[in-house]
Formats: structure tokens, C-alpha cells, sequence
């Protein structure tokens, strides 16, 4: 039998569901020593910046909801129910960044965000986030996705039509696969690690050397020598005190300490390590040991965080959405929903301001659109697309310019499809 085949038996043979907490990784339910639950993953400060970095980047962006004009043109459909629903309002208890930030932070940890879908009649009035660690997921005699929870005294089982249903990386049917589960051993050592670093700083008395006496010593003398050193010398505020030996003792000192034991390592590398589940640029959330300073460098490893990174993480939500927020009838009249990924220049005047300019000088902008996305009023004649003259024959040079160019003062302009 191959090693294949016999992967396969055992795998087989254990049943293993990778949805319960015992199959997680062995089964171990405390790798390296250490519970991993959100809580104490959220304790170490990689975790919670590369989570909050995600989810709050997400949670701010705009999300639309767009309806095709008959002309063919995109235009925000803030008459549908479903926009008050996500741009604004998707319950009573939060607000549409509140959301969706506890919706990413869901999926971050257990690759699964679950809302319940409140309907009055035919008309869906808001969504009520539900914690992913309480849900139950199965299929019903009718073969009916099936979502299973108790929650404030109440049971609730519903199907799929009830329950908008958001799966993270490597979703099946029942649901997307956890990082809590598949990097509990990458956790486990990061909070051992700094378990291990605390309790070292705390005591002071690192073993950094030893006490060597020429005979045993009695209990006595053992008892009175440990309260003594526990008196006089543990604790950080006593670190570097200078010893007094006497009765024979020798002090020899041995070459472990935090930078030895390679203990520093061990933790700049469990940066690295949790940064690599959640595909974060490890200088994004404040480690730069290994990168560059020159903005060249950073500002292509920010391009790819947005690229590779949100963009997925965006989709996901905006084809969960249309696929179960969405009527036929919906679809059918061009209503789409779509994250507004411009919303990442609101922070930077300079990229904002060429983006517009080249919306502007190429006609694929007008003079309103621009004026909207920065809050300010339309102006008349500013919703034709207009573009720069360039590249005229050389037999049109020093013609008298059509009506819609400007002054000679400033770039000619033509109204595209004059």
C-alpha cells in the first residue's frame, strides 16, 4: 500500500470533520500548552491588528446598490429597500460599519458570517448578525441548506432562504474553512511564546547563573536561601541587584537569556507567521524589521494587499449578497451590489485629485460626477464628457477651433461625440 493509500484509509477511517473543534489539528485542544479561543487569539497584538486592519478597511468602504438606466448607464439605487439596508441602516442596534465589521471579523476567525434575514411580508426590512461559534450547519430531509442556533432563550432553525450565509476561503456548501481551526499550532506557539517572555521579565531572576555550594545544604538552609532570593531579588525592580554569597558559595553564570534562547526570534517570527494566515504586509500593522523604508517598495506591497487581499474578501460579500438578497425580478432589472473600492483614496488628496483628471481630460467623467464624489453641488453644463484635442492632422493645424473648445489661454476641449 502506497502512502497515499494509506493517508487516505486513516483519514478515512477517523471520519474527520473539520467544522468540530476535537478534529482540529489531531485534536489537540491546546497546542503548545495554550487555549485558542477568539479571545486569547485577540490578546496578541498581531492578530488583532491584522483583524482590525481587514475588517475595519472593509467595514468603510461604500457599499451601493446600482441599477442599469434604460440608456444603459450605472446609477446608485437609493429608492431600493436593500440600500437603507446596507449603505446605511441593517438594524436597529448598528450601524452599517458596526455591521460589517463584526460580519469580517466573523469570517476572519471562522471562515463564516451568518445574519438573519428579517422580512416583513415580501419586503426585507434588516439583517441580525448571529455569532458563527453558535450556529449548527446541516442539510434537512428535503436536502435544504439548514441553520441550526439558540440564542437570548429563543430556538431558531431556518433555511437557507431565511439566513444570508457569507462563506470565507475554501467554502463548501455548509461552510468556509476556519483560521481559528487550521492555525491553532501557529497560535498556540505565538501565545506561548508570549507567555514565556512575560514570565521571564516578570520574575527577573532568569537564570542567567547558579550558585554552587561545596556541600549539600540542609532544608534549612535550602528554605532560608529561597526566601531570601524570592525576598531581595525577584522582581523586575530588583533586576541587576548585586548578590552576597557567603558560606562558600560560587556564583557561575550560564549563557541563557531571552536573546540565547532565541526567544525574540521566536516572536518576531510569530508576527510573520499570523500575518501570513491573513495575507497582511507584515510593515502594515507596525513591523519593519525586514522592510524597506523607500515608499516605492511599501506602496507595491499596499497595492497588493488591496489587490490580492480586499478584492476577494470584497467579492465574497457582494455575490452572497446579490445571490440571496436579491429577487429574480431584481436581476433581471440590472440591480447589482458592489463595494466602492475609490473609497480607499478618500485619505490621499494627490491620487484623488489625478484619478479625477484623468476621468476629466479622458471623457470618461464629467464635471458633476467629480463635484458629487467630493460633496459639493452640480454646476451647469457639467454633465457633458469632455476631452482634450491632441493628435489633430497636420493639415487641421492653425484652423479656427470648433464652438465648444476654450480660450486659448487654456487646454481645447471637445464635447465627446461632437
Amino acid at each position: 500500500m502506497s502512502l497515499w493509500q494509506r493517508a487516505v484509509t486513516v483519514f478515512r477511517r477517523r471520519s474527520l470533520d473539520l467544522t468540530k473543534p476535537s478534529d482540529w489539528n489531531g485534536g489537540d485542544p491546546a497546542p503548545a500548552g495554550e487555549q485558542v479561543t477568539p479571545s486569547s487569539v485577540l490578546g496578541l497584538s498581531t492578530a488583532w491588528a491584522c483583524v482590525n486592519l481587514i475588517a475595519g478597511t472593509i467595514a468603510t468602504l461604500p457599499l451601493m446598490v446600482y441599477r442599469l438606466d434604460k440608456d444603459g448607464s450605472r446609477v446608485v439605487a437609493k429608492d431600493h429597500p436593500l440600500y437603507r439596508i446596507l449603505h446605511d441602516n441593517p438594524n436597529s442596534d448598528q450601524t452599517a460599519v458596526d455591521y460589517l465589521e463584526f460580519m469580517q471579523s466573523s469570517l476572519e476567525f471562522w471562515g463564516n458570517s451568518y445574519s438573519r434575514i428579517i422580512r416583513n411580508g415580501d419586503k426585507m426590512v434588516s439583517l441580525v448578525p448571529v455569532r458563527p461559534d453558535i450556529v449548527t450547519v446541516d442539510r434537512n430531509e428535503r436536502g435544504r441548506i439548514r441553520y441550526r442556533w439558540s440564542e437570548d432563550g429563543r430556538f431558531f432553525d431556518l433555511t437557507d432562504e431565511s439566513v444570508l450565509h457569507i462563506r470565507g476561503f475554501g467554502g463548501g456548501p455548509l461552510g468556509g474553512l476556519s483560521t481559528l481551526a487550521f492555525a491553532r499550532n501557529s497560535f498556540g506557539l505565538a501565545l506561548a511564546t508570549e507567555r514565556a517572555a512575560r514570565e521571564t521579565f516578570a520574575n527577573g531572576m532568569r537564570p542567567s547563573g547558579q550558585f554552587v555550594f561545596a556541600n549539600f545544604l540542609t532544608s534549612e538552609q535550602r528554605e532560608q536561601l529561597d526566601e531570601r532570593l524570592t525576598k531581595k531579588y525577584l522582581g523586575a525592580m530588583n533586576a541587576g541587584r548585586p548578590y552576597i554569597a557567603e558560606g562558600g558559595a560560587e556564583y557561575k553564570p550560564i549563557s541563557i537569556n531571552p536573546e540565547d534562547a532565541q526567544m525574540l526570534e521566536t516572536r518576531a517570527f510569530s508576527v510573520e507567521e499570523v500575518c501570513r494566515f491573513y495575507g497582511v504586509p507584515p510593515f502594515m500593522i507596525g513591523h519593519t524589521e525586514k522592510s524597506t523604508s523607500w515608499g516605492s517598495g511599501l506602496a507595491e506591497q499596499v497595492l497588493g494587499f488591496q489587490k490580492f487581499n480586499l478584492r476577494r474578501r470584497c467579492k465574497r460579500i457582494e455575490q452572497a449578497v446579490e445571490k440571496r438578497l436579491l429577487s429574480p425580478a431584481d436581476r433581471a432589472s440590472g440591480i447589482t451590489v458592489e463595494f466602492n473600492m475609490e473609497g480607499l483614496l478618500r485619505g490621499d488628496s494627490d491620487k484623488r485629485a489625478t484619478f479625477y483628471q484623468s476621468g476629466l481630460m479622458n471623457g470618461w467623467m464629467t464635471i458633476n460626477e467629480v463635484r458629487a464624489l467630493e460633496n459639493m453641488p452640480p454646476v451647469e453644463g457639467g454633465d457633458v464628457p469632455r476631452m482634450q484635442m491632441q493628435n489633430v492632422p497636420i493639415t487641421e493645424a492653425g484652423k479656427q477651433p470648433d464652438q465648444n473648445a476654450t480660450s486659448s489661454a487654456g487646454p481645447k476641449l471637445r464635447v465627446v461625440g461632437s
